[in-house]
């Protein structure tokens, strides 16, 4: 089975991936175009017996109010694939079937294979949503889950708790499997999904030159990572190192380049603070020129401290000399577009490179450090610089989807290559001496 996720979300294929046992992959019609995200879906599928997208927010809910771009019937349409309703009948019986009508009728484009009801109250609910669809000449209904408190998962405010935090044991995953097979006629399901037929899609390049390693911070305060960006960086000649900085004392051995994804810094505060020679390592690593790439709260755990909202300060790597403060109130939430105005470790001057930038925490005062993003948001309208930049190393809150400029991987990792010739060059001048 192959795993797949609309829009800008980590959270979600991360539990997609711990139940495959492969990434589950975004897709996304504003980072990345249609026929990019068709190879990405292709690609992935190919040999898989079902591919499964998990949709985003509301069927036809874009990032505006009058047209379909970012939404799931966007994806569904561009991979002429068919959608599988989940609609929330909590309250609900014969407005069920007005409801489900809409959504068909919507927009005749979209295709669908039925459609399942979430958090009902009983069998005899379910009963009665049926009658209302068939009266009404709705889609099939394929089944309903009762409410339970079981089947859900905790949340904090930037969503789900994670995969690496909330990962189900064996045993519970296989009562879930149970339950869904019980609750829906997967087979019916399944006998009427299409076979999705793809153009020919020409093959990954491989790479043929050396290859450098890149350490990426990976435990449970660091782990919103696009999985094809870590693939696209493998691609371009990386050999991934994976560290904790919770429990790690420094960096993988042979480190030529570092990549701290978001996550969750700020309830790890007191470990991350306490792990002193981890911090020192980061530190020292980019004062002495290695590429060090940071985002949303990879970038947080470069900066001097973090203040939580009670107050306590948590001393951090202080790469960046600015202060972090948590807020109990969303900051920031949007598709951002980013240029790059000077030279970083992920791409060149003009280089235009999209994201996602979601946070709860602001900088309390402006880094040291040079402004290299000029950020525009989906309209294309220019909203602020950011994108920090000291040394080599770059932090900035934004994530990016590397896939949306694949330069942004190859250039990461040849300055990683660059660094290690420089580190080489420097080793063998004091043998010399």
């Amino acid at each position: 089975m192959a795993g797949f996720k609309v829009g800008p979300d980590f959270i979600d294929p991360g539990h997609h991936g711990r139940i495959l046992g492969s990434p589950s992959i975004n897709l996304d019609g504003w980072m990345l175009d249609r026929k990019t995200n068709r190879d990405r879906f292709f690609r992935r599928a190919a040999g898989a017996d079902i591919a499964v997208v998990e949709g985003v927010m509301g069927l036809y809910d874009g990032y505006d109010g009058k047209t379909e771009d970012g939404s799931t019937a966007q994806i569904a349409k561009w991979l002429g694939i068919p959608v599988l309703l989940v609609a929330d009948a909590r309250h609900m019986a014969r407005s069920a079937a007005a409801l489900v009508l809409g959504f068909e009728r919507f927009d005749p484009a979209v295709s669908f294979v039925g459609v399942v009801f979430n958090r009902l109250g009983s069998e005899r609910h379910l009963a009665y949503l049926r009658e209302a669809l068939e009266a009404a000449g709705c889609m099939p209904c394929i089944g309903g889950l009762l409410r339970s408190d079981d089947l859900g998962i905790p949340e904090r405010h930037l969503g789900l708790l994670t995969a690496d935090e909330f990962g189900r044991q064996q045993g519970q995953l296989d009562r879930l499997a149970d339950t869904i097979e019980a609750a829906l006629d997967i087979d019916g399901l399944l006998q009427h999904l299409p076979e999705v037929r793809a153009e020919a899609i020409g093959p990954v390049s491989e790479w043929v030159g050396g290859r450098v390693r890149i350490a990426v911070a990976r435990d449970e305060a660091f782990c919103f990572y696009y999985p094809d960006n870590l693939e696209l960086l493998e691609a371009n000649g990386a050999e991934i190192a994976f560290f904790s900085p919770l429990t790690d004392d420094e960096l993988p051995e042979g480190t030529c380049g570092v990549y701290i994804g978001g996550g969750y810094p700020e309830m790890f505060g007191e470990r991350l603070s306490q792990n002193e020679r981890m911090r020192k390592a980061i530190c020292n690593a980019s004062l002495s020129g290695i590429p060090l790439y940071a985002e949303c709260g990879g970038f947080m755990y470069l900066c001097r401290e973090i203040i939580d909202q009670e107050g306590r300060i948590y001393p951090m790597c202080g790469c960046f000399s600015a202060s972090v403060r948590m807020l109990g109130r969303l900051k920031s939430l949007g598709y951002r577009e980013v240029h790059l105005m000077e030279d970083t470790c992920i791409g060149k001057p003009g280089d235009i490179l999209r994201g996602h930038e979601f946070h709860y925490s602001e900088l309390i005062e402006e880094p040291d450090a040079m402004r290299v993003y000029r950020i525009a948001d989906r309209s294309g309208a220019v909203q602020r610089t950011e994108g920090y930049r000291v040394r080599r190393t770059l932090g900035s809150y934004i994530h990016l989807l590397f896939a949306s400029h694949p330069d942004a991987a190859r250039r990461f990792t040849e300055s990683a290559m660059q660094y290690r010739i420089q580190k080489s060059g420097v080793r063998s001048q004091e043998k010399c001496g």
